[in-house]
């Protein structure tokens, strides 16, 4: 009789996780994150290896991370969530293009002159 076969590298997701089930907030496979400046000091393995996948490549979504460590989508959204919770992990804000003044004035008065 044989026995069945145990694969090593296979850990269950809430062990991965630790035992936590959701993301604490809503991010999708699309959303960008950058690691911060932090230190990384009583984090898990899982989350020092997103936090060093985010920064050696820089700007990754949730899937891209994923694809890099060979995990799950969801367990990537949790281990996500809680580094952005912790201030390790953060979404990247763009810089908008903020019009001359001259051009808000023009607006302004074009405005004023419907009126």
């Amino acid at each position: 009789m044989t026995r069945p076969r145990r694969d090593p590298d296979l850990v269950r997701a809430y062990v991965v996780t630790g035992g936590v089930l959701r993301p604490s907030r809503d991010v999708g496979l699309v959303t960008l994150l950058v690691a911060q400046d932090v230190p990384a000091q009583g984090l898990a393995p899982e989350q020092r290896r997103v936090l060093g996948v985010c920064s050696r490549h820089g700007a990754l979504s949730i899937a891209e991370i994923a694809a890099h460590l060979d995990l799950p989508p969801s367990v990537v959204t949790i281990l996500a969530a809680g580094l952005m919770d912790s201030g390790h992990l953060a979404v990247p804000t763009p810089v908008a293009d903020v019009p001359d003044i001259d051009v808000l004035k023009e607006v302004l008065r074009g405005l004023r002159q419907l009126v």
